[in-house]
């Protein structure tokens, strides 16, 4: 089975700091309007180094941010004061600003294991109203997306499209420390899932992933391949050199 490639809307911009403005526009769009139709609004965002400018751009944005709840589509299983941590980057560039009212839900939880913390991450994230508003997705050179790594211990829960599991351990080789994952249903669920990358190799990656040759048993070679075969909406790529 192939999957559905068209299952997307690109959006080039010439830099990335035109893309933040463009894109943190639209995310509080979008949040707004969820909070005109339901009273609140819930966004999840992911971490790295290429959303610092969106965080920053987004924190000063027109919002109820006080009807906003924030989460992490992953974390590392590292206290929120290590410089690793997505929750610190979220609180330094996100959580600023006019967004310092928005309510942030963190998925780590000082536990023995990331997978005890993953349970009490799960009765956070369960107890959110979904589907969620907004999903922002990062991606790696190596094509995982969220803490969807090639060779994941978690991998084949993770991106289930049946899953019950909202929020699950992972280790792989390649993700450093144990990680703390929100599932493929929670994310291609969204409202509006966005794809934010930067670089001419991602760009490469994200073709190569979803070449009309990349059969659905190769899934878990290139997992971000997963988000754009169960979203619900089609998955807005926001890319910038």
């Amino acid at each position: 089975m192939e999957t559905d490639i068209t299952n997307i809307e690109r959006h080039d911009f010439a830099e990335p700091s035109a893309l933040a403005l463009q894109l943190a526009g639209t995310i509080a769009d979008q949040l707004n309007k969820a909070i005109a139709a339901k009273g609140q609004a819930v966004l999840a965002v992911s971490g790295g180094t290429t959303p610092v400018q969106l965080f920053e751009a987004l924190s000063m944005q027109d919002v109820a941010w006080k009807q906003v709840t924030i989460t992490l589509v992953d974390e590392r299983f590292v206290a929120p004061d290590n410089d690793r941590s997505n929750e610190k980057l979220a609180r330094e560039h996100l959580l600023q600003n006019k967004a310092a009212q928005a309510v942030f839900v963190s998925l780590y939880i000082p536990a023995q294991t990331a997978s005890v913390a993953a349970v009490t991450a799960a009765n956070r994230i369960d107890a959110l109203p979904k589907p969620f508003d907004v999903v922002v997705l990062g991606m790696g050179n190596d094509g995982h997306t969220a803490s969807f790594f090639r060779g994941g211990s978690r991998l084949d829960q993770a991106i289930d499209p049946t899953t019950r599991a909202v929020v699950l351990p992972m280790q792989a080789e390649g993700a450093g420390e144990p990680r703390l994952t929100l599932t493929l249903p929670v994310i291609a669920n969204a409202d509006l899932l966005i794809l934010h990358i930067e670089g001419q190799k991602k760009l490469a990656v994200l073709e190569e992933a979803l070449a009309s040759d990349f059969s659905e048993a190769d899934i878990n070679l290139m997992p971000v391949r997963a988000v754009f075969a169960h979203a619900k909406q089609a998955v807005q790529l926001y890319w910038a050199p």
